[in-house]
């Protein structure tokens, strides 16, 4: 298999997100594609195969022609484009468009219908796809293979729905906007050893009753193996009920469940005047968690000057998500990726997960064309060989957190100078600033002066603390002056209070003195 660096995969995500700019179908699939011959297909059958897979030394895969797949770069794969009369319909609600092999995903994935309980691999057909007459896809053998597929609607002109390269994939969800990417297993992120990349390899497809669509997955590496079946409905949102089973081949120290993959570079807390023209850029901008016990926590994004992990400790949590709250235009003024429609993805898990931790990894970024966010659930027992890790799990890609709280929710941290206007200022003093919006809030009275903010930081000075009702709109604000101990980050933590009724989330906060300046 080819080793795929994080910068890879970055690269990747970005000709996946181009490929969700739209594609026009026909109506109907074309009678001139080719199958093999049908075999006896079941989820259960695929799980077995994953398990006695996991017995097995790892399969290194060695692409087909990788010296002319390489030339075939983001420019040169943009020009391939898969025919408009093959498209693959699978029930009457989806139909499947293919991707092309390139450089950043050299190997091929079979692409199977089910039906019946049997399954017919289509196959690769160099006619299925269009080229300009210099294109090094034109040299590539007859059975070189697809890299990955596109979902469209039956009676919609753009695709939905993407999976091409390792294990991720993307919904342009209620807002029909591709942004953040979703994958099956996030191994190793931000250990000292490279981060291992799982890729799918086999796909059936299938009509889901009363739904769009079935996915079955195969998923391979050099340490685990999977199945996961997919049960997708596209209802104005899109959501993905989640049935996943992995076999261990080898000790994994960080097995990183339900990956939500996403790019922050700057908002209104972290933005600096010579970072960008844009007043913010950011697919997503906090990372959202409903805990076990029933608390709400908002952790506003950081790009910071090095890789950070940030963990949550939580026993079954209820769900967790990165998500875009901000949905104005004129905060990204960007009319030609609309950052303020990209969906939110919710991760809501069902049964019993057990003790854990929702980890947060922040990856420094100099620009927008990098995903370095990554979020995902860690078990508290770690994954060794021979292990069967079970569980099932549903996406929700949306606009608004399915399940919001009744509570006040954080819609912008900003940070500045310390001390009082038109006095001298404090050296080494930051001003914090939250505003909080929704729920209880809504009904308070303006001067409300039994309204508090709560607020404590793992180190440093805390002084000048208020809180009052926003005179321009609906909010309300915490405000307080803070001064670091040392250089080391510090966590924050602030939620607003009526007596001892809570009447917002809480807000957590990585505070660093390093700020960004390009």
């Amino acid at each position: 298999m080819v080793d795929l660096s994080r910068r890879d995969v970055v690269a990747l995500l970005t000709v996946l997100g181009a490929a969700g700019l739209g594609l026009r179908g026909s109506s109907a699939m074309s009678e001139d594609l080719t199958f093999a011959d049908p075999a006896p297909f079941s989820f259960d059958a695929l799980i077995a195969d994953a398990e006695r897979r996991a017995q097995q030394p790892y399969a290194v895969m060695v692409p087909q022609a990788a010296d002319i797949i390489a030339r075939i770069d983001y420019d040169a794969h943009n020009k391939i484009k898969y025919r408009q009369d093959r498209f693959l319909d699978v029930g009457d609600k989806a139909r499947l468009g293919l991707f092309h092999v390139g450089t950043f995903f050299p190997l091929p994935v079979q692409i199977n219908l089910v039906k019946d309980g049997q399954a017919r691999e289509l196959q690769y057909k160099a006619d299925y796809f269009t080229s300009p007459e210099d294109s090094p896809a034109r040299q590539l053998p007859d059975d070189v293979g697809f890299a990955g597929f596109r979902v469209m609607g039956a009676d919609s002109e753009r695709d939905w729905l993407a999976f091409l390269g390792g294990a991720y994939f993307r919904s342009s969800g209620e807002l029909d906007q591709f942004g953040q990417s979703a994958r099956a297993l996030a191994i190793d992120v931000a250990m000292p050893t490279p981060e291992e990349f799982p890729r799918f390899t086999n796909f059936y497809f299938a009509p889901l009753e009363n739904g769009d669509l079935t996915i079955y997955c195969s998923l391979d590496s050099q340490r685990v193996t999977g199945a996961l079946r997919m049960d997708i409905v596209r209802d104005g949102k899109v959501v993905m009920d989640v049935s996943a089973h992995y076999f261990a081949r080898e000790n994994i120290e960080r097995f990183g469940i339900a990956p939500l993959t996403s790019m922050f570079w700057f908002s209104e807390t972290n933005r600096e005047r010579n970072m960008d023209w844009r007043p913010e850029v950011h697919d997503t901008d906090g990372l959202a968690i409903w805990s076990g016990s029933g608390e709400r926590l908002w952790r506003p994004l950081n790009n910071p000057d090095r890789v950070m992990t940030s963990s949550f400790s939580d026993e079954n949590p209820k769900g967790f998500g990165l998500l875009q709250r901000d949905r104005n235009f004129k905060n990204y003024e960007d009319d030609g990726v609309f950052y303020e429609k990209r969906p939110s993805v919710w991760v809501e898990p069902k049964g019993d997960w057990g003790k854990g931790q929702v980890q947060l990894v922040e990856i420094p970024t100099d620009d927008e064309i990098h995903d370095n966010i990554v979020a995902y659930w860690l078990a508290e027992k770690p994954v060794r060989k021979s292990d069967r890790i079970s569980l099932d799990y549903r996406l929700h890609w949306v606009k608004d957190e399915p399940h919001p709280p009744e509570l006040g929710q954080v819609i912008a941290t900003r940070i500045g100078r310390g001390g009082v206007p038109g006095q001298p200022r404090p050296q080494g003093v930051y001003k914090i600033v939250v505003d909080f919006e929704g729920g209880p809030l809504s009904a308070l009275e303006k001067n409300d002066e039994t309204v508090a903010a709560d607020v404590t930081c793992s180190s440093g000075e805390v002084s000048f603390v208020a809180c009052y009702s926003n005179k321009a709109d609906e909010s309300w604000r915490a405000i307080f002056d803070f001064k670091p101990a040392g250089a080391e980050p510090v966590d924050m933590r602030l939620y607003l209070r009526k007596g001892d009724a809570t009447l917002t989330e809480t807000w957590l906060y990585q505070f660093s003195q390093v700020r960004r300046t390009g």
